[in-house]
């Protein structure tokens, strides 16, 4: 059965995920997405995209996917946003019981139109998910597995998800916030992850998932690479990525502890800090001399895309095209890291023996060409 996963992906963005899916042998139905920009992206990669509201759609709409995967809009939950998402934190909860405690399919049409009357819409859209899961079991189709993404701050509500599916059939590994230098990726983002099986009748996975054990040592200012647990890999620097020839020190656009003068700071040889939407206006320096910007396959690089992902403008322009810098930005900072995304889903689905040999598989995204194995 492993080898019959087929997953649709809800708020697919550029296709992080999917580009993980596809390097571990796992083909996406469909990627739905919104944003006229990253399906532009989306289809350059050759990724299977539907432009739509994922609210208009269901899983009587793809019947031969069997894994949910979902990463719903975080800006109304983010730290930098306006905190609308934090105070309705209480609201979400309240809705996502009552679809749990929904018995009629029709009746989940009527709450997500009430969902579009909270002052911020896209707060709602973090609920989209648990509609399909539980829709799909409504139709008696379960999806196999369940995987969500999201910033730190939904934690609590993957938290009230995986309590909803565990009464429903799934075996659910405790949501928790991973932290992505520690699967390799050479940037320190942290990211809220839930992970579901179904364990009712026709289930294709045995046993309760584990979120995926770290490869990498956390990274920390204060000690070295060669500090921490003897058996992980050293975390991966922005210097082993690029190729840029010098050193050099990022100086992020945005302030720190609430200071706008309290730039954050990290070296070429270091990971670098969470790649963010803005992340093209972050300045890099050394010794006082200027030294520029990172360019935008640069950016993807930080989120392990390949170097020649194929970055695309609603028009068609690629990233090299003039006016294009801040939209793709954006692009790359919402993504999942396909790097962090294939040892999620490869925990989610059981093929962890499919791991290091999709992680080979992923295109030249790092200046050093290494073995996964060193």
């Amino acid at each position: 059965m492993s080898d019959s996963f087929k997953i649709v992906d809800l708020f697919a963005g550029p296709g992080g995920f999917d580009v993980a899916a596809r390097n571990l042998g796992v083909p996406v139905v469909e990627g739905i997405e919104w944003d006229e920009d990253a399906c532009a992206t989306r289809r350059a990669a050759g990724l299977p995209t539907r432009r739509a509201d994922v609210r208009g759609f269901g899983p009587e709409d793809y019947p031969e996917a069997n894994v949910l995967v979902g990463g719903p809009p975080c800006q109304t939950f983010t730290v930098a946003g306006n905190g609308e998402g934090r105070a309705a934190l209480d609201a979400v909860t309240k809705f996502a019981d009552r679809y749990a405690d929904v018995r009629i399919i029709e009746d989940f049409a009527s709450i997500g139109e009430e969902l579009k009357h909270l002052s911020d819409e896209r707060t709602g859209l973090v609920l989209e998910p648990l509609r399909w899961a539980l829709e799909a079991l409504l139709l008696g189709r379960p999806y196999q597995a369940v995987v969500l993404e999201q910033v730190p701050a939904v934690l609590p509500v993957w938290k009230v998800f995986a309590r909803i599916l565990s009464e429903k059939g799934y075996e659910v590994a405790e949501p928790a916030v991973l932290r992505t230098e520690e699967y390799g990726v050479p940037q320190t983002r942290r990211r809220a992850i839930m992970i579901a099986r179904w364990a009712g009748a026709g289930a294709a996975l045995e046993g309760k998932p584990r979120l995926p054990e770290p490869t990498h040592r956390h990274f920390s200012r204060s000690d070295g690479r060669d500090a921490g647990e003897p058996a992980l890999r050293q975390w991966v620097t922005m210097g082993e990525v690029l190729d840029r020839r010098g050193p050099y020190e990022v100086v992020s656009n945005y302030g720190t502890g609430g200071d706008p003068k309290a730039r954050g700071r990290r070296r070429y040889d270091q990971p670098s800090a969470t790649v963010t939407g803005k992340g093209s206006r972050n300045k890099l320096e050394w010794g006082g001399r200027k030294l520029g910007e990172f360019d935008l396959p640069e950016l993807g690089q930080l989120q392990t895309f390949p170097a020649d992902y194929p970055w695309r403008r609603r028009n068609g322009d690629n990233a090299t095209a003039p006016g294009t810098r801040s939209v793709i930005a954006q692009q790359i900072g919402n993504a999942v890291p396909p790097r962090f995304g294939m040892h999620v889903l490869a925990a989610a689905l059981g093929l962890g023996d499919r791991l290091e040999d999709g992680l080979a598989r992923l295109p030249s995204w790092r200046r050093t060409e290494r073995s996964e194995k060193e």
